[in-house]
């Protein structure tokens, strides 16, 4: 493991502006540590490499990972809550868990050393999007069982930040921190940093003016029109960040802010592989599909070729050697079919932000009226007391724009500023009414 005192002058961990050659040769002896940990340590795995007949040996090549079966969110479910784990208990420093609203929740695990990697992982994504030593960071995403709190605080402590460990929630006091503390970093997701902007301007202040420079968002899809409306709104960088529990937390891949062009990898820690949601097939760099992992360096919870559901592509390197993934748009189990068409939440997203006179909140409801399924997009008026001519016209606006890019019709609903429920955490924007098929 890399430690920040390897780093070379300009701050970037030697890893970072590696050959690919060197990268590759890295990956595949960790690799193969990795499967072997996991084949020996969890009994789960060492049954699934059983039943399709492979073992650690196996792996020659990197490309020999496809003769590995795959791990999905069931099989967490299916072993909670420690049946996953490579280690015994005793080794276990700390255990994070999902919400578990939709079932089981989903467990995991880290020894002292795999903490200490994802501080190294998160300090080297904050770095990434313009932070450094010294900076004051506010981290409001949520704290507890959820990985995006705690993950964002450790590795901003290792980079040498100063931590505001606000959390979630209570959002006028996290203006007046922000006012009073002046921090130049926010860690947050990006639905929330719009509730906060809304704050901003009911109390009358300019957000523009705030100490914010640089904003590192995620745990949800956010598309560049919301960049760039927060970037205009707040006078910041505002970067991505990408991770899941599963996989680690926060910290998995980064967006450099000398590029905004996609997330660089962190890929001395985490293998990507893209393949064909529907038959499992791994598909070549720059071709869109299912995004999965492999982690290289995790000792409690070592997790072998885990489908994320996300949807993107893999691309060469820019501002670091690791390649990157394309900004996560959307999920496939987000994604919305209505009348054959497939929709995901960040198109209507796009289009909303396309009108003048909506503000970036929204809520999309699916319900069927006979044998027809219909999608309602409620939305907000930018400004308060819009007259009916006003919001009759960004209600065509939105209708057409959708039809034209999205394909689909849709019913539009725009309501007073303010009326829709903001997000204090990740954003549900789906609410789907259809009875079960």
């Amino acid at each position: 493991m890399l430690t920040r005192t390897a780093q070379d002058p300009a701050g970037l961990d030697p890893i970072e502006t590696a050959s690919r050659d060197e990268i590759s040769a890295l990956q595949l002896a960790r690799m193969k540590d990795t499967l072997r940990r996991a084949y020996e340590g969890s009994p789960f795995y060492r049954k699934q490499f059983d039943e399709a007949g492979v073992h650690p040996d196996d792996l020659k090549e990197l490309s020999d990972l496809r003769k590995f079966p795959f791990t999905v969110k069931q099989d967490l479910r299916d072993n909670y809550p420690f049946g996953m784990f490579a280690v015994p208990q005793n080794q276990i420093a700390r255990l994070h868990a999902s919400s578990g609203t939709t079932g089981k929740p989903t467990v995991v695990a880290y020894t002292q050393n795999d903490i200490d990697t994802w501080a190294d992982c998160v300090a080297r994504s904050i770095r990434a999007a313009g932070g450094r030593p010294g900076d004051i960071c506010h981290v409001a995403y949520g704290y507890g069982l959820f990985t995006g709190g705690l993950g964002a605080h450790y590795g901003a402590e290792r980079l040498g930040c100063t931590v505001v460990p606000v959390s979630g929630g209570m959002t006028e006091r996290q203006i007046t921190l922000i006012e009073d503390f002046k921090p130049s970093i926010i860690m947050v997701t990006p639905s929330y940093l719009l509730s906060i902007l809304d704050a901003y301007r009911a109390a009358g202040l300019d957000p523009r003016a705030s100490s914010l420079k640089t904003g590192i968002f995620g745990a949800e899809p956010w598309t560049n029109a919301m960049r760039k409306e927060i970037e205009e709104s707040f006078d910041m960088d505002a970067v991505d960040i990408f991770g899941l529990s599963e996989v680690m937390g926060p910290g998995v891949a980064q967006e450099c802010v000398e590029t905004k062009d996609g997330l660089h990898i962190w890929e001395d820690h985490f293998y990507p592989e893209i393949i064909n949601p529907e038959t499992g097939e791994p598909v070549e760099d720059g071709e869109q599909g299912e995004l999965v992992f492999t982690s290289l360096t995790k000792e409690a919870f070592p997790i072998i070729r885990y489908r994320t559901r996300d949807l993107t592509r893999l691309l060469p390197g820019t501002a670091r050697s690791m390649r990157r993934m394309e900004k996560v748009t959307g999920r496939s189990d987000d994604m919305i079919i209505l009348r054959g068409v497939n929709v995901f939440p960040t198109q209507i997203e796009e289009q909303i932000l396309k009108c003048a006179d909506l503000a970036p909140h929204y809520e999309i409801v699916l319900s069927r009226k006979g044998r027809m399924d219909t999608m309602a997009v409620r939305c907000e008026c930018k400004e308060s007391g819009a007259s009916d001519a006003q919001r009759e016209a960004a209600m065509k606006e939105l209708s057409h724009h959708i039809k034209s890019v999205v394909g689909v019709s849709s019913i539009i609903e725009v309501v007073e500023c303010g009326a829709l429920p903001r997000s204090e955490g990740k954003a549900k924007r789906v609410r789907d009414e259809r009875p079960d098929r």
